[in-house]
């Protein structure tokens, strides 16, 4: 798979998890993906096989209340096998809204996500609020 094609991937991955749509998600998945979010909170390590990705994503509504909201800011490729995605989280806990600036580093093996890297603007903050 090409460039123009791994964009896209993360593009359908963005709006099949903002729509709730795990199974047009998961077809975007090799197998045996791994989707890893530093910290120490309830949905920090690594997250190995589709199962445990969807439990990581089950965890992250829960936890928002389902308030968890993303906008895809910008996807950008570094002309191989790998895509950097910049998203705006929302949320609401305890009464409060936060915002947040995250990126996720996708790779790509044979056109399916292999492995998510998630990285937070402010980890403690994130740390807090799954917690």
């Amino acid at each position: 798979m090409g460039v123009d094609q791994n964009l896209e991937t993360v593009r359908q991955g963005y709006a099949a998890f903002s729509s709730g749509d795990m199974d047009t998600l998961m077809a975007l998945y090799s197998d045996d993906a791994v989707h890893i979010v530093p910290g120490s909170s309830q949905v920090s390590g690594a997250h190995k096989g589709k199962e445990s990705i969807l439990g990581l994503y089950g965890a992250l509504f829960e936890l928002s209340g389902g308030t968890l909201q993303i906008q895809l800011d910008h996807v950008l490729s570094d002309g191989g096998n790998r895509v950097v995605a910049i998203h705006t989280s929302n949320m609401e806990k305890d009464d409060e809204t936060f915002t947040q600036t995250e990126v996720l580093l996708f790779s790509f093996v044979d056109g399916k996500v292999a492995e998510i890297q998630d990285f937070f603007a402010d980890i403690a903050l994130s740390d807090r609020l799954f917690s």
